[in-house]
C-alpha cells in the first residue's frame, strides 16, 4: 500500500475518543499558543499587505481572519498562516524542523468555523495534521532543510491532513488531496539572505494549499497517488537522504503533537540554546563587558548555516543572528518580543559584545542534532578565568518544558491590546475547547467582525 493510502487510513481512523487526556491537553496548549502569535502578528506590515489584497479580491463569508474580517476559507487560511509566523514565537518540532501551528491551525480552524464543527472535531483534526507534517519532516530532514523551509513544504501535507479530517474525505479523496498538496509544496530559504517577506508567505500558502487541495479532491480533482515516494515525487526531488520508515513506524500508537516545543524568545529557534544559557548567566552575574575577552559559542552546523550573521542591520536580520541574539540575552537578560527594538539594534553595549563573539561547530553537539538542539558556551575573561555552560534542550522543549501558566501569561502579555475580560474568555474557551463549538471560539476571539463583500 502506498504511503498516501496509509496516511489516508490513519486520518480516517483517528477519533477523539482515541486521544489520551495528555494529548487533548497538549493540543489545546498549541491552539492557545497559535492565537498568541497570530493575534500579535496581525499588525505586521506583510500581514497588512495580504489583508489588503484579500479584501480587494473578495470571497464568500465563510471564515474569519485574525484581522477581523470575513472571507473565503482559502483566503483566511492564507492570511492567518502568515500572521501566526510573523513574530517568531510560534511552536516548533525538533526532529522535523516544522512550525506546525502556523500551517495546520489556520487551515483547520477556518474550515471548522465554516462547517460549524465541534471543538472535539477540531482537536482531532489538529492532532492528525501535526502527525503527518512531523512525520514527513522527519523523513526528509536534515538534508531537505538546507534549501527548503520545512514549515512551508512538509507543513502543506499537515494542513491537508487536518482539513481532510474535518471534511470527512474518503480514502481516494485524501490520496488525491495529498497529491495536489505535494505538487504545491514549496518554500526556499533564499529569503533569509535579504529578509524578504517570503517567510510569511510560506506558511500562509501551505495552509491555503491544504484547504485548496481538499476542496478540489472533494469535487473529484485527482492528484499523484505516490506524491511522496514516487520516482519523481517529494522525497526524491527534494532531499538528498530520506528514511521512509519514519513515515509510518508507530503511527496511531503514539502522538507526535506532544513532542512539540514552544518558544519563549522572539527569534529563530536555532538561536535559543545559547540565549537560554546567557539569560541564566545574566540572572546571577553582574555583566561587565570590559572584563570579557571573548565569548565562544559552539553548536550544531545547521544553526550556523541559518544564523551566522555577525552584523545584522535590521531587526528581522537580528532575529536570525546567533551573535546578536546572544549579545541581547547577555546584555538585557531577555529575548522576548519586546526586547527586539530599533534602539537595541544599534546599542553600543550590544555592538561591543558582538565584537567579542566567536562561533564554531561542535562535533558532539552536531551529531546529536536534530534530536537535540544544543549549545556549549564559554566566556573568557581578561583575568584568565573561564565561565562554561551547556544545554541540550532549549526552554520550551518537552525535555525542558514550559507550563500552561507560562503559555497563558505569554498570551495575556502579547495580546494586551484586547480587553482583559476578552482575553480571559479566550483562554477559558481554548483550555476547555472540547466543551464548545468552534463558532464559540471564534466568537470569543472576534467580538466585532467586518463582512467583506
Amino acid at each position: 500500500m502506498g504511503l498516501s493510502y496509509q496516511i489516508a487510513d490513519y486520518v480516517i481512523g483517528l477519533t477523539y475518543d482515541q486521544l489520551p487526556k495528555e494529548v487533548v491537553s497538549y493540543t489545546k496548549r498549541c491552539i492557545l499558543d497559535y492565537y498568541t502569535t497570530a493575534l500579535k502578528g496581525r499588525d505586521g506590515v506583510p500581514i497588512q499587505m495580504i489583508d489588503e489584497l484579500i479584501r480587494e479580491m473578495g470571497g464568500a463569508s465563510q471564515a474569519t481572519t485574525v484581522t477581523n474580517a470575513k472571507n473565503s476559507v482559502v483566503n483566511v487560511a492564507l492570511l492567518n498562516g502568515a500572521a501566526s509566523h510573523f513574530i517568531e514565537l510560534d511552536d516548533i518540532h525538533k526532529t522535523s524542523i516544522v512550525h506546525a501551528a502556523t500551517v495546520v491551525m489556520p487551515a483547520a480552524i477556518a474550515v471548522a468555523e465554516w462547517k460549524r464543527l465541534s471543538g472535539k472535531a477540531l482537536i482531532t483534526a489538529i492532532v492528525a495534521g501535526y502527525e503527518v507534517a512531523y512525520r514527513i519532516g522527519e523523513t526528509v530532514s536534515p538534508s531537505h532543510y538546507y534549501y527548503f523551509h520545512n514549515t512551508a513544504t512538509c507543513g502543506t501535507y499537515g494542513a491537508t491532513a487536518a482539513v481532510a479530517k474535518l471534511l470527512e474525505l474518503n480514502e481516494n479523496q485524501i490520496v488525491d488531496a495529498l497529491g495536489s498538496a505535494g505538487t504545491q509544496a514549496a518554500g526556499l530559504w533564499e529569503f533569509i539572505e535579504d529578509g524578504a517577506m517570503s517567510k510569511q508567505l510560506h506558511p500562509g500558502k501551505a495552509a491555503m494549499h491544504g484547504v485548496l487541495s481538499c476542496l478540489l479532491a472533494q469535487k473529484g480533482f485527482t492528484g499523484a497517488k505516490k506524491i511522496l515516494e514516487g520516482s519523481r515525487g517529494f522525497f526524491e526531488a527534494m532531499s538528498e537522504q530520506y528514511d521512509v520508515s519514519k513515515m509510518t513506524a508507530g503511527i496511531g500508537d503514539s502522538f507526535k503533537i506532544i513532542e512539540n516545543s514552544f518558544r519563549v524568545h522572539a527569534s529563530c529557534r536555532h538561536t535559543h540554546p545559547v540565549m537560554d544559557l546567557l539569560v541564566e548567566y545574566h540572572k546571577v552575574h553582574d555583566v561587565n563587558i570590559r572584563t570579557i575577552e571573548k565569548i565562544v559559542i559552539s553548536t550544531y552546523k545547521t544553526a550556523l548555516d541559518i544564523t551566522n550573521n555577525p552584523s545584522p542591520d535590521t531587526i528581522y536580520a537580528a532575529k536570525f543572528s546567533i551573535q546578536f541574539c546572544a549579545a541581547l540575552a547577555l546584555s538585557t537578560g531577555s529575548g522576548g518580543y519586546h526586547a527586539f527594538t530599533e534602539q537595541i539594534l544599534h546599542d553600543p553595549t550590544i555592538q561591543a559584545i558582538l565584537e567579542k563573539i566567536e562561533v564554531q561547530v561542535d562535533k558532539k553537539v552536531d551529531a546529536a542534532y536534530p534530536k537535540e538542539w544544543g549549545a556549549n558556551l564559554s566566556i573568557h575573561f581578561t583575568d584568565g578565568s573561564i565561565y562554561k555552560a551547556k544545554t541540550r534542550y532549549p526552554v520550551g522543549d518537552p525535555e525542558n518544558p514550559v507550563s500552561t501558566e507560562t503559555l497563558v501569561e505569554k498570551f495575556m502579555t502579547l495580546t494586551n491590546e484586547l480587553p482583559f475580560e476578552q482575553r480571559v474568555q479566550i483562554v477559558k474557551t481554548i483550555l476547555n475547547l472540547e466543551q464548545y463549538k468552534v463558532k464559540e471560539l471564534i466568537g470569543a476571539v472576534h467580538r466585532k467582525i467586518e463582512i467583506v463583500s
